[in-house]
């Protein structure tokens, strides 16, 4: 896969100290019958600190937005960010992978998208949404 775009998701769930990205693999293998998770890469809340997840390989295709799974890299920050503020220790944590991404892959750092560009939904949320205008 040669990725132009990156596209932020939400999980659209609460975030807590507890781990949830096992529990969103399982409903992506299980429940949807998906090969793995459809992220490439998650950002959750771990203990006290939040931490970059490995999902699904960055050489296999994801499964997190129709039609632009063959040509980006989908991220799922857990979390409900039409409600959730995006803190600063959140927009620290992506820009450190989305700056990775972006030097790994050749990645224009304009072409960053929340999921809602793509799809009639508010995910990323409307808070994660605003943060990512701000970068691009």
């Amino acid at each position: 896969m040669n990725p132009n775009k990156i596209i932020i998701h939400c999980s659209a769930t609460k975030d807590s100290p507890t781990v949830s990205w096992g529990a969103i693999r399982k409903y992506h293998v299980e429940t949807l019958g998906w090969d793995d998770i459809g992220y490439g890469f998650g950002i959750e809340l771990i203990n006290d600190h939040y931490e970059i997840l490995m999902g699904r390989r960055p050489d296999l295709t994801g499964a997190h937005t129709l039609g632009q799974n063959d040509q980006s890299i989908g991220i799922c920050v857990v979390g409900n960010y039409d409600i959730d503020p995006v803190t600063q220790e959140i927009k620290e944590t992506v820009q450190k992978l989305l700056t990775w991404l972006i030097l790994t892959f050749k990645i224009p750092s304009k072409e960053i998208y929340g999921h809602c560009e793509f799809a009639p939904k508010t995910c990323p949320g409307k808070n994660m949404m605003d943060w990512i205008k701000t970068i691009r």
